[in-house]
């Protein structure tokens, strides 16, 4: 998997820069900060299950690298004590984008969908990359029950250094905010493929918290 995605990574910056060193040195970061040991969910699989489904919007050749960009970038920070990982990693984002020479308005709309992973909310009122970006982020959410539950364990893996009765807490409060939601999927495709299905899984996680 780690070389198909170093390809991808490389064949996706080689676009926009004609640049081996500063490509190789942007992958060693990803692969350092995604391989980290403390990544149990939030790590390589993820952006690599989130690149595959991508691949059905590169139709749009600019909207489909700005998808890719964020998908890369989306997690490059990530500490789960903080509230700021997606500030942070858009930041990291938007500093990258401008090395591999996208335009300055690019570079700011993969920031603000990274920021807007945070709440999986956002005011942009056309479905864009930025809609498809974030209902990929939550995939995950509406996939088979054995692979949703093995999300979840991963995810309290990360979170292992707070006792049960904290992160029980916490974790009722992410699940119970997507249910509230009139819609967990922005785009009315993932709408239709995922939005019952990810209901139901939560609804099923929250009995057993």
């Amino acid at each position: 998997m780690v070389e198909k995605l170093k390809k991808e990574w490389v064949d996706i910056a080689s676009k926009y820069r004609n640049d081996e060193t500063l490509i190789e040195t942007l992958w060693d970061e990803i692969y350092s900060r995604y391989s980290s040991k403390k990544r149990h969910y939030h790590n390589l699989e993820h952006i690599n299950n989130m690149l595959s489904l991508a691949k059905e919007h590169d139709n749009d050749s600019m909207d489909y690298d700005k998808l890719r960009l964020a998908i890369w970038y989306h997690d490059i920070v990530y500490k789960p004590k903080r509230s700021d990982n997606e500030v942070k990693s858009g930041d990291i984002a938007i500093d990258r984008c401008r090395e591999l020479g996208f335009g300055v308005k690019s570079c700011e709309n993969i920031r603000q969908a990274i920021i807007a992973s945070k709440s999986h909310t956002t005011n942009t009122i056309h479905e864009n990359f930025r809609h498809v970006f974030l209902d990929l982020d939550l995939a995950i959410l509406a996939t088979s029950w054995k692979e949703y539950l093995s999300y979840t364990k991963k995810i309290r893996k990360e979170y292992s250094m707070f006792p049960d009765f904290l992160y029980k807490k916490g974790r009722k409060k992410v699940l119970q905010h997507f249910l509230e939601r009139p819609q967990i999927y922005h785009t009315q495709k993932y709408r239709d493929l995922w939005e019952a299905k990810a209901r139901e899984n939560i609804q099923k996680e929250l009995t057993l918290l």
